[in-house]
Parts: C-alpha cells; sequence; structure tokens
C-alpha cells in the first residue's frame, strides 16, 4: 500500500514515509487485535504482526514489547506461559534484537513464576491427568532453552552472574540448572564448574535426573577447560554419579560425553579406567547392542586425542572395548576411523609389534567385509586405508622380517586387488633397497633373499585380475630381477608377460566406462621394447629369443579392422632392432651384460637382427598397400611419413636399397594430397641440414631426390 508510481519504500523506512492509507489499515488491525476477550489469542496474534507497528510509530515496538510481557503474566498455567515467553522472545529478537530489557524482564517474571510448578493446582492437574513429574518436567526445556539463548547472546558477565545467582536461590532447581548450561557460553560454566557441580548435588532426583545435568555440565566442560587444579576433583564427583546408574542407556549418554573431558586432561591410566567401566556397564544381556552411536563416538573422542598409536594400544581395555561392536557394518566403520587416525598422524614408519598386530587385526576386520555385493568406491576406499598402513610399516635393514610381514600381508588381504598391487611394488623396492645396502656384504645371502623377493611377485601376479596390471607389474618386475642379476628369474617374468598379450581384451573397463585397449597395449610394448634391449640373451635359446616370442604375438593378435596400432609397434620394433645393431648400446644395467658384450658385434647376430628387420619391413609395406583406398588414403600417407622419418632417424642409408625405400615412401606420402606440406618442408630442411655433418654426405644426394609436390 506504500508503493505508488513515484516511489518505493526503502529497507529501513520510518513512519514518515508511509502514506495515511497504509497507516489507517494498519491501525485498524491493532484495534481489531486489541477487541479479541481472549488473552492468548489476543497476545499471540498482537505478538506476531509485532513488526508492523513500525508503519505506525519509531518507538511502537519498544512500547509494545514490555506490555507484551506484562499480558504473559495473565496465563495461569506455567508450561503455556514459558513457550508464550520464548515466542515473545523469538519475535523480540528478530524485530528488535538491541532491545535487550525486555528480554532480562521475561527470564525473571519466569523465575517468579518458576515455583508453581511444584504448587498444589499444577500437582493435582497432573494426577488428573496422569502424568509423572519426571515426563512433565522435560516439556519446558525447549522454551526455556530458547529465552535462555536469546537472554545470553552476547551478554555481559554480570549479567550472567546475575542470572545464575537468581537460580540458584529458587532451590530444587535442576531444570533451570540445565537450561543455563545448555544455554551460557561453554567458558562461563566452565570456570565456575564447582558451584554448579555443587548446586547438582542440592538437586531434588524425583524432578529431573542428575545425570542429565552432569552430561549438561560434560558437554561445556567438552568446549572449555575448567580451572587446572579442579579438574581431577570435577571427574571424580561427575563419575560417582554416572557409575551408580542402572540404565545402560542413561550410562552411556553420560559417558560419551565424560570420555572426551578425560581424555583431554588426563593420562592413558584415567582414560583405561573408563573404558573399563564402560565395558562393565553395556556388556551384561549386551547392552552395547542398542548403543552403537554412543560407543562409536566413545571411540572417535579416544583416537581424536591419542594419535600415539604406541601409547593408544597399550591402553589395556581398548582393544576389549572394539570387541563389544559385534554388527558388522558398525564395526568397519569403527575400524576406518581407526586407521584414517592412523594415516593421518603417523608420521614416522614404525615397527612396534603391539602397533603391528593391532592394526592388522583392524584391517583384516575391513577387508573380510568385502562380497560381492560390495560397492567399488567402498572397495576403494578399504584399500587406500590398508595400503596407508602397509607403507607406514618399516623394520630397517631386518629385511627378511620385512619380507615376512608382506607375506602375512598378502594372506590376509588377498580380496582387495589394489593391496596386492601395493605389496608387489614394495616387494620390489625391498629387493632393490637390500641390494643397494647390502652391496659387497654377504653377497650369497642377499642373492637368495632377492629370489625370494623375486618369488612372491611371480606368485602373487597371476592372482591379480587387471590384464594390463598384470602386465606392468611382470615387467616392472622383470626390471628388477635384471637389475639384481637374477637372469632367469628376469626371462621367467617377461615371458609370462608376452604370453599373456593374446589374452588383452578388444575393450576395457576405465573408471565404470568401457574403453579400446589398443593404445594401453601399445603403450605397454613401447616400454617393454626398451628393456629388451638389454637383457642378454638365454645360451639355449637362440638369438634374440624373446624378440622373436613377442613378434609371433604380435602378428596372431587380432586387431582392430581399422586400426593402424600393429604398424606402430612394428615401427617401434624397428627401432629397437637398430639400437641392437650398435656396437654400444644406449644405456646399460650394472653388472648385466648385454648383447653388445655377449656377441661383440658378431656377424651372425647381425646377420639375424637384419633378417629380423627385413620380415617386420614387408609387415609394414604391406599394410601400406592394402590402404591404397580413398577412404584410408590420409592413414596411408600418415604412416608412409612416419615410416620414412623411422629409416631417416635408424637406417642406413648408404644402404641402395634403404635410399630407395626412403624415396618411394617420400613420394608415396605426397602421392595424392593428403601430406601436410609445411611438414614435409620442415623435413626436407632438417636433411639438408643433416646433410653437412660429418659422415653424412649421403643426405645430399638423397635430399636431390625428394622433390616437394604443390597442390593445384
Amino acid at each position: 500500500m506504500c508503493v505508488d508510481n513515484r516511489s518505493v519504500l526503502p529497507d529501513h523506512f520510518s513512519p514518515e514515509n508511509v502514506n495515511d492509507t497504509a497507516k489507517e489499515t494498519c491501525l485498524n488491525w491493532f484495534f481489531k487485535i486489541a477487541s479479541i476477550r481472549e488473552l492468548i489469542p489476543r497476545f499471540y496474534v498482537e505478538a506476531s504482526i509485532l513488526k508492523c507497528n513500525k508503519f505506525l510509530s519509531k518507538t511502537g515496538i519498544s512500547e509494545c514489547l514490555p506490555r507484551l510481557t506484562c499480558m504473559i503474566r495473565g496465563i495461569g498455567d506455567p508450561l503455556v506461559s514459558v513457550y508464550a515467553r520464548a515466542y515473545l522472545c523469538r519475535v523480540g529478537m528478530e524485530v528488535a534484537p538491541h532491545l535487550k530489557e525486555s528480554l532480562n524482564k521475561n527470564f525473571f517474571d519466569f523465575l517468579l513464576t518458576f515455583k508453581q510448578i511444584h504448587g498444589d493446582t499444577v500437582q493435582n492437574q497432573l494426577v488428573v491427568q496422569g502424568v509423572e513429574l519426571p515426563s512433565y518436567l522435560p516439556l519446558y526445556s525447549p522454551a526455556m532453552d530458547w529465552i535462555f539463548q536469546c537472554i545470553s547472546y552476547h551478554a555481559p558477565e554480570a549479567l550472567l552472574t546475575e542470572m545464575m545467582e537468581r537460580c540458584k536461590k529458587l532451590g530444587n532447581n535442576a531444570l533451570l540448572l540445565n537450561s543455563v548450561m545448555s544455554a551460557f557460553r561453554a567458558e562461563f560454566i566452565a570456570t565456575r564448574s564447582m558451584d554448579f557441580i555443587g548446586m547438582i548435588k542440592e538437586c531434588d532426583e524425583s524432578g529431573f535426573p542428575k545425570h542429565l545435568l552432569f552430561r549438561s555440565l560434560g558437554l561445556n566442560l567438552a568446549l572449555a577447560d575448567p580451572p587446572e587444579g579442579d579438574r581431577l576433583q570435577i571427574l571424580n564427583e561427575a563419575w560417582k554419579v554416572i557409575t551408580k546408574l542402572k540404565n545402560p542407556q542413561d550410562y552411556v549418554n553420560c559417558a560419551e560425553v565424560w570420555v572426551e573431558y578425560t581424555c583431554k586432561h588426563f593420562t592413558k591410566r584415567e582414560v583405561n579406567t573408563v573404558l573399563a567401566d564402560v565395558i562393565k556397564h553395556m556388556t551384561p544381556d549386551r547392552a552395547f547392542e542398542d548403543s552403537y552411536p554412543q560407543l562409536q563416538s566413545i571411540i572417535k573422542k579416544v583416537i581424536a586425542y591419542f594419535h600415539d598409536f604406541s601409547v593408544l594400544f597399550s591402553v589395556e581395555k581398548f582393544l576389549p572395548f572394539l570387541d563389544m561392536f559385534q554388527k558388522e557394518s558398525v564395526r568397519v566403520e569403527v575400524c576406518k576411523c581407526i586407521m584414517e587416525v592412523f594415516i593421518k598422524h603417523q608420521q614416522e614408519p614404525t615397527k612396534d609389534p603391539v602397533i603391528l598386530n593391532a592394526l592388522l587385526h583392524v584391517c583384516k576386520t575391513m577387508h573380510d567385509s568385502v562380497n560381492a555385493l560390495t560397492l567399488e568406491d567402498e572397495k576403494r576406499m578399504l584399500a587406500y586405508l590398508i595400503n596407508g598402513f602397509i607403507k607406514m610399516v618399516s623394520f630397517g635393514r631386518d629385511f627378511e622380517q620385512q619380507l615376512s610381514f608382506y607375506v602375512e600381508a598378502r594372506s590376509m588381504f588377498c580380496n582387495l586387488e589394489p593391496v596386492l598391487v601395493q605389496l608387489i611394488h614394495s616387494v620390489n623396492r625391498l629387493a632393490m633397497e637390500t641390494r643397494k645396502v647390502m652391496k659387497g656384504n654377504h653377497s650369497r645371502k642377499t642373492a637368495a633373499f632377492v629370489r625370494a623377493c623375486v618369488a612372491y611377485c611371480f606368485i602373487t601376479i597371476p592372482s591379480l585380475v587387471g590384464i594390463f596390471t598384470r602386465l606392468n607389474l611382470y615387467l616392472h618386475s622383470g626390471q628388477v630381477a635384471l637389475a639384481n642379476q637374477c637372469l632367469s628369474q628376469a626371462d621367467a617374468f617377461f615371458k609370462a608377460a608376452i604370453s599373456l598379450i593374446p589374452e588383452v581384451p578388444k575393450t576395457i573397463n576405465i573408471d565404470g566406462k568401457m574403453r579400446p585397449s589398443e593404445s594401453f597395449l601399445l603403450e605397454f610394448l613401447c616400454n617393454f621394447f626398451s628393456t629388451l634391449l638389454i637383457v642378454p640373451d638365454h645360451p639355449e635359446h637362440g638369438v634374440l629369443f624373446l624378440v622373436r616370442e613377442l613378434l609371433n604375438v604380435i602378428q596372431d593378435y587380432t586387431w582392430e579392422d581399422n586400426s593402424d596400432d600393429k604398424i606402430r609397434i612394428y615401427t617401434c620394433v624397428l627401432h629397437l632392432l637398430s639400437a641392437m645393431s650398435q656396437e654400444t648400446y644406449l644405456y646399460h644395467i650394472d653388472k648385466v651384460d648385454s648383447n653388445d658384450s655377449l656377441y661383440g658385434g658378431d656377424t651372425k647376430f647381425l646377420a639375424e637382427n637384419n633378417k629380423l628387420c627385413e620380415t617386420v619391413m614387408a609387415q609394414i609395406l604391406e599394410h601400406l598397400k592394402t590402404l591404397a583406398k580413398d577412404e584410408a588414403l590420409k592413414r596411408q600417407s600418415s604412416l608412409g611419413l612416419s615410416f620414412f622419418n623411422s629409416i631417416l632417424a635408424h637406417g642406413d642409408l648408404r644402404n641402395n636399397r634403404l635410399n630407395q625405400l626412403s624415396v618411394n615412401l617420400w613420394h608415396l606420402a605426397q602421392r595424392h594430397g593428403c601430406a601436410d606440406t609445411r611438414t614435409m618442408v620442415k623435413t626436407l630442411e632438417y636433411i639438408k641440414k643433416r646433410s653437412k655433418h660429418p659422415d653424412m654426405g649421403h643426405l645430399t644426394e638423397l635430399a636431390l631426390r625428394l622433390p616437394l609436390q604443390t597442390r593445384t
């Protein structure tokens, strides 16, 4: 009604901004409310539109709040009255949070009427309605808590002290006391902990249970620290009451809160005493089965304060406490919490037998929960936690003990593939570290240990499911065996990898989606070729026996119809064979004689190498012929230029046949206008530049035979 064509009412308006029509309507509302004869409806309706006083007067709200506060005095039922006060405090905080006086007046008025609760009128009414006092009193708590929170919000210390003293004078004030401890600042409560304990002890047990009061006190002490000299006495006074509770639910609700206080301010001795008491109360009649959330909370609080796991597991009752988690899903969640804290806070590797035995048990519990219905995300999480533990176990230079631990871990965690992969990597690192540390010492014993590590990997890898995981681990483990001069074991790994290649499926699952596998196979084979360069031939298996076996597998593998990956692999094989024909190889492994040392440039070896090269090149050229179709000409051009570059980089172009082949490939790349002119120009410039180097004069003639075709 205040909006017209000329202006819009601002957010922080004053009565002067309001037109007469709006004022008249608003005033009419309040007159109608005043005509309501019943007190409670009149109060609630007026309180609900209290904010509308802004349309009438600047002081309207500040004048109405005290009047409404006084109106509540006319409500006879103390329960109805307290909720009316809570609603008025809520409205007052919303429309005029700066007007604290009415809040305070509501509180002090409530204290004056509080004694009505224990008067004859209310007690007789409870008898008529069949309501017990312990059930009736908690009905006041939500309203009282709200009133107290409104008043204590940013309240000065003097006001809080006055409020506490007024409550103290009432006597038998358990309900008030609980609301005070729920609403007041934790620091205020903590510094006066002994005063509150004194008030709690004076309260009557019949109306409001003392254990709830101690629970409220404990919640405050978890947030703020009491005076240091009072801490032990506070714990003793609280626990005297808590330990006498017969009802397991009442007991554990209190114990859960006070465990944090104990962990925060005391040693493992006191924590052990508390845990023992919890076990004593929750074991009879399997009461723990109804209190898993509270027991979980206790565990979380203990491990939140005890980051040193050697101390934690030396708490005698900690592991027996874990035994109360009989439900598998809950037990696994608790174990996950323990492992998360261990991974986060364990800074140094450990070999402490207490820690290892306890955490092996914890990890075994997580592992054994895995079944056919377990989600992949859950498996990944469990594997991450178990791997985090495995990485933090170190026996220093006691390598045999370290390997024994890995053997035990393999038997315990065989259903989680990422854990087995981690164990294989760990054993490979152990083998390399052993050779490095024990270099020159106890060589026979060291060799036997390394062979044991190699055997561990060879036995474990076949149990894995992922095909490329197995391939890469065979390759990696073979490299480790080779680096440790275990030549026959290295051959076994490489043969296993070669025999596994035919099993590679056309598609594999990557993050829940099926992807073609050829690019992954190409990447693996390129890495494999780099290793085969330094693998010495076995004296009983002939020249380049591993390369021959691998070529046979590649030839027989069923490749995609429109794929050129087979030719790319053959091109990589040519790079390998070219490197193998050198007098000295590009790299070596210490104390391992590669074929350059074994054959010493022997003509028979080079002849066999050349035969393989010719066979592979024939396969490449045959494939290029199959691409002489309109839809495949671009692929033919790209592969032809790639093959040309390989010959240029790795071949001896003084050989007439190879020189002519390179010229033919150059023409093939440009034949149908599919080649990139810029690439061809840069390639030719590179050849001319290299021809100026010593012993590269033959490239000058080659460059003259490589014309650049222009597109018309």
